[in-house]
């Protein structure tokens, strides 16, 4: 079945100020009725260059109660190469549609990994202003770089960008876990140890006649452990936050980190899975690269022993991140 991708709907069927009705969210999820504008707090920025590693820690722990979320600057991935990272990605996405779709995934596959969409609609039958491309980068790329040549030097660049950002999420994991008052391995373990994978969506939301009537992503939170995303300069990302959708503001270089499902699961609750959401822009492409850290599809993962007491009893079952994916991916109980 031919798929009809929301970068070619921007190419060749809209008019100015219409878009397709299976686009358009209910009010109250309408970025124009939705968004925040009256004074709030940023979210918070951690510089990791800060010699006072205590209040590094300090500093993370504390977003991730209070947040979910945080920005990391000075985290020592060289800029240019989150710069290349970014111009490869914009290479892709300006193939021909043809050429992009030697990419796709079967239509019969059980993953999302390679080109697409997000084809099925969601309870409201409504869709996301937006395209992808999804691929693991450690352990190895699961690109298939036989299939066409122009996926060569993105497969290149990710497999240094993957060295980089692991030596990010290894003091990342050993701050949260100390945060916790835990051993400093004890929270990386707890999400698969060395067996993470790392596996990076790229993002692209196309310029929208009606930014203010649909969404790139809608609102959820993050299956993964963790996120570490960089996105481009066009603003879009969205954090719910005492009971307002609010703004992220662009910091050049900067790493988001998303605290994901797995994570608030480790610490029973104590580290928040921050729920967000993506705004499109009216004249601007917005792009994003969010590298989500997922255990082994068989690996069990529930409340840390340590965090668990009968004051403060499990909240979670213990399950094999397949099973929870699959339930979470199908809207069913947890």
């Amino acid at each position: 079945m031919e798929v009809e991708r929301v970068q070619a709907i921007v190419s060749s069927s809209l008019t100015e100020d219409n878009i397709p009705t299976e686009f358009i969210r209910p009010e109250d999820e309408q970025p124009a009725i939705t968004t925040f504008h009256g004074p709030i707090p940023d979210i918070p920025v951690i510089d990791f260059s800060d010699p006072d590693q205590d209040n590094i820690i300090r500093l993370i722990a504390n977003a991730c109660r209070d947040w979910g979320i945080f920005q990391v600057v000075n985290h020592g991935i060289p800029f240019d190469l989150i710069q290349t990272l970014q111009l490869v990605g914009k290479q892709f996405f300006n193939l021909p549609q043809e050429e992009k779709e030697v990419y796709a995934k079967p239509p019969s596959a059980h993953t999302i990994e390679g080109y697409g969409s997000k084809v099925g609609e969601d309870v409201n039958g409504k869709k996301n202003w937006s395209d992808y491309l999804f691929h693991r980068i450690w352990p190895a790329s699961c690109i298939n770089t036989s299939s066409g040549p122009k996926i060569l030097l993105l497969t290149a660049v990710n497999e240094e960008y993957a060295q980089e950002v692991r030596k990010v999420v290894d003091k990342l994991f050993k701050w949260l876990s100390i945060g916790l008052g835990l051993e400093a391995d004890v929270l990386k373990e707890g999400a698969g140890g060395e067996e993470i994978e790392y596996l990076m969506k790229i993002n692209y939301y196309p310029p929208c006649p009606r930014p203010d009537l649909t969404l790139g992503v809608a609102s959820h939170t993050d299956l993964s452990a963790m996120t570490v995303l960089v996105p481009n300069e066009v603003p879009g990302l969205q954090v719910f936050k005492d009971d307002h959708w609010i703004d992220a503001k662009y910091i050049p270089g900067a790493l988001i980190v998303h605290i994901g499902d797995q994570i608030e699961i480790l610490s029973n609750g104590k580290y928040k899975s921050v729920l967000h959401r993506t705004t499109v822009d009216k004249k601007k492409t917005r792009m994003s690269w969010p590298v989500f850290l997922e255990p082994p599809g068989e690996f069990v993962v529930g409340s840390l022993p340590q965090l668990v007491d009968p004051q403060n009893p499990p909240k979670y079952k213990p399950k094999k991140f397949k099973d929870y994916s699959y339930c979470k991916l199908n809207k069913l109980p947890q």
